[in-house]
């Protein structure tokens, strides 16, 4: 069976017409049978596509074609089957809801994969700081990595009482693929933190370079995918929350109602049927 391929991208800009450039990449990517979500805004594009090898290489040379987006940086990986069910490209109000009122005018600092793992190789005294949500942080992050218990990226804020005591470090963040650290890097710049730096293409880009290196346990994913390995010899660092072991695996709990998500290892997930507790594995019995 043919792999999937997919392509992660983003690209703050400011659009002239995004419900134009929006009605026309949506026809577009339907015309090419693409499956997955794209989010376009006033402040740029941010997206996820999948496809075979070739549509992948269409759609990526078809964005480059545009001025706006002639250096956007493309992410790829494989899997099995497509991420996404369906074709979204929707216009929105920010292409990653956080509602924190300021512009990406001056952001952290890029470092390439190569820059961290030096950075890494010579044990240099820098803070490397997670920018996502608590439960992805819980199945996978860089070593020593600063996490944040924060639920949701708008409440991002929030820590920044917490990381004043990195204020005079050398911080680098990270997230999934970057376009989080955009605007979490111009926030702590904003709040007199002076040596700002962010992984460029995020933990993404870092493991297609240096797989099994200092990224520790599995990459969380916004889509059917939940999480993806990040090399070949991928260690769980997170507990399964029925039997205690470790997992990496993370579930949605069968009953749409309930749609926990928690950590559940292939064993414990067959034995409860795709769901949380035994009062929602009788419910979906039924």
């Amino acid at each position: 069976m043919e792999k999937i391929t997919t392509s992660s991208f983003y690209k703050y800009i400011e659009l002239e017409n995004p419900e134009e450039f929006q009605e026309n990449l949506l026809e577009y990517c339907i015309k090419l049978e693409l499956k997955g979500k794209v989010l376009v805004a006033k402040e740029g594009i941010n997206g996820t596509v999948s496809g075979n090898q070739k549509q992948i290489e269409e759609f990526e040379k078809h964005l480059l074609s545009f001025k706006d987006f002639k250096d956007i940086m493309f992410k790829r990986t494989e899997t099995e089957s497509h991420p996404y069910r369906k074709t979204h490209v929707r216009l929105r109000n920010e292409i990653v809801t956080s509602k924190f009122g300021i512009k990406t005018e001056k952001v952290g600092k890029h470092l390439t994969p190569e820059n961290l793992k030096e950075l890494y190789d010579k044990k240099d005294d820098f803070i490397i700081l997670d920018a996502r949500n608590n439960y992805e942080a819980k199945i996978g992050k860089f070593k020593n990595a600063v996490t944040s218990p924060i639920k949701y990226f708008r409440d991002f804020p929030k820590t920044i009482k917490d990381l004043e005591k990195y204020k005079n470090k050398k911080i680098v963040m990270y997230c999934t693929a970057g376009v989080r650290c955009e605007k979490a890097s111009a926030l702590l710049i904003a709040n007199g933190f002076e040596d700002v730096n962010q992984l460029q293409g995020g933990i993404v880009n870092f493991i297609n370079k240096f797989p099994d290196t200092y990224f520790e346990g599995r990459c969380f994913m916004f889509d059917d995918r939940i999480s993806i390995a990040t090399g070949s010899n991928t260690k769980d660092i997170a507990i399964c929350e029925k039997c205690h072991n470790p997992s990496g695996n993370y579930i949605n709990c069968k009953n749409a109602k309930c749609n926990k998500l928690m950590i559940m290892c292939e064993g414990c997930n067959e034995e409860w049927k795709d769901t949380c507790s035994k009062f929602c594995r009788n419910l979906s019995n039924n």
